[in-house]
């Protein structure tokens, strides 16, 4: 790892940290170089400013979140039919841990807005990813149309961690596992012609 790798893992290390615990407005960059222990220099240096930090740390989020996803999926789905369920039991787990905040996409989309083109196309992006995971988690199904039971996995996914983050309620996701459950069902029943 180079000098400049290190010092932008450093960055966003502390940027990641900072933003998911207080939110992208309240940090400033003066505080993202003390946490990191960077000169301002060099902070700009690996990066042209905040809005191009939040994107990276953001995309290094989401590879990391999805990463630890699929091995929970791995690990903990027997058959294909329980695969998207596990997704749903380590939301619970993820929702139960101290410094959950819910979605750090949709946090930062928030506070933003449409202005940080970065931010919401990293957002995007996040959202595309998880979808794609959840068609290929029911593509093996053989339902009907599995790209449809994925859209409705992945709005069950997002509704559980928003409900999650206001309600400090961990059980949001074993709400959204039954919900999911009753589509699972439903579409192999339809598939199996019953």
């Amino acid at each position: 790892m180079t000098d400049d790798d290190a010092a932008r893992t450093r960055l966003l290390d502390a940027a990641e940290a900072l933003f998911y615990a207080r939110g992208v407005q309240a940090v400033g960059m003066d505080e993202l170089r003390a946490a990191s222990g960077l000169p301002l220099k060099r902070v700009y240096r690996c990066f042209r400013g905040k809005h191009e930090i939040v994107a990276a740390s953001l995309r290094r989020r989401d590879a990391r979140w999805r990463a630890e996803l699929a091995d929970h999926v791995t690990a903990h789905a027997a058959t294909p039919q329980a695969a998207p369920l596990a997704v749903f039991d380590w939301l619970h787990t993820w929702f139960a841990a101290p410094g959950f905040r819910g979605c750090a996409f949709v946090n930062a989309v928030g506070e933003l807005g449409p202005a940080a083109d970065d931010v919401a196309l990293a957002a995007r992006e996040h959202k595309q990813a998880v979808h794609a995971y959840l068609a290929g988690l029911t593509r093996p199904l053989g339902v009907a149309d599995h790209e449809a039971l994925a859209a409705h996995l992945a709005l069950l996914v997002d509704g559980a961690i928003t409900t999650a983050a206001l309600t400090g309620d961990a059980a949001a996701a074993h709400r959204a596992r039954a919900a999911a459950h009753t589509l699972l069902t439903a579409a192999l029943n339809a598939r199996n012609g019953g």
